[in-house]
């Protein structure tokens, strides 16, 4: 018998990492001008990008005129500008380079009256070129971009079922474009000790301040260099003891001691024969291994809505 062909997309990383580079950057410079913008969130909430049906975008941004979005469409593979003030803006991701790609950002917010500089400095990489001296010309692949998309549409679609079954407080789920990963957090309500660790090209304060209660998150990252595999990933902090030889589900997830979280490769999920349920079995087990090992109080935090779901058609509201 024929299996469903999935709709999750293959992801190599081979295949698409000169793309990645080009968005890892493109999305850094899009961030930067929403976090020079917008009022400072707890845990830097206020940087991030968020999926939706057509790429990425920022959401609104408040300005002096009234606020404004910035969208990366890879439907068409262009860079949207709009205004509350009903002037838009567009240019084609094809053909950039960082640089140019950094020239015409500041040319078209300049045409819509947004004044707002940035630092060019790119931030949690190794390779710290500024972006208007960064001309090197790396081909954009997009079919490759729209596969990243499209796996990341359906990954979110999972974090949101599981992100209904918390009731304290979490976070959105949205897209950190500073380690290039979508991710989602969950919190105790108590404070953590002071975080002593490092991002490259970070400020340790926004680190601290990032990591200043307990905390345990997800996300997915389409890999990089060191780490190539694409995949999802669990950990918690402060790290309780007995987490990592905590019993995970599936059985092709496991603990990585080198990055210091549980790893399951997305070929995993993509290839499985209901992939959403298999990711939702590593979000669920990996939490319940991290609130069992610190203590949380699962009875006010976790919520299940499932009868809810059930009965859903005969609700009216």
């Amino acid at each position: 018998m024929a299996t469903k062909r999935s709709i999750w997309p293959t992801l190599v990383f081979e295949e698409y990492k000169d793309t990645q580079y080009l968005l890892h950057h493109w999305f850094q410079m899009i961030g930067k001008v929403r976090l020079k913008k917008s009022p400072w969130q707890n845990h830097s909430w206020h940087v991030t990008l968020y999926v939706d049906s057509q790429g990425l975008t920022t959401g609104p941004i408040p300005y002096e005129s009234g606020n404004f979005e910035i969208r990366f469409d890879f439907t068409r593979h262009e860079v949207k500008f709009k205004t509350s003030n009903g002037t838009r803006d567009r240019f084609s991701l094809g053909g950039q380079t960082i640089a140019s790609f950094y020239e015409q950002m500041n040319e078209k917010l300049k045409f819509l009256g947004i004044p707002v500089k940035i630092s060019d400095t790119p931030n949690e990489m190794i390779d710290c070129i500024p972006f208007a001296k960064n001309t090197k010309r790396i081909p954009y692949l997009p079919n490759e971009a729209q596969k990243l998309w499209k796996a990341l549409v359906l990954i979110q679609n999972a974090f949101t079922v599981f992100r209904a079954r918390f009731r304290g407080k979490h976070s959105p789920v949205h897209f950190f474009w500073g380690s290039f990963d979508l991710a989602y957090s969950r919190f105790s309500g108590a404070e953590a000790p002071e975080y002593d660790s490092s991002q490259p090209n970070i400020s340790k304060e926004v680190m601290k301040e990032a990591y200043s209660h307990e905390v345990f998150s997800i996300g997915f990252w389409p890999g990089g260099d060191t780490y190539p595999d694409p995949c999802f990933y669990a950990y918690c902090y402060p790290y309780p003891e007995g987490f990592q030889e905590s019993k995970i589900l599936p059985e092709t997830a496991s603990w990585n001691s080198s990055l210091g979280e549980f790893i399951l490769p997305y070929k995993s999920v993509q290839s499985s024969s209901n992939p959403q349920e298999t990711l939702l079995a590593f979000l669920q087990s990996t939490y319940e291994a991290a609130a069992g090992a610190a203590n949380w109080d699962r009875v006010k935090l976790d919520c299940d809505f499932s009868n809810l779901e059930k009965k859903n058609s005969n609700i009216t509201l």
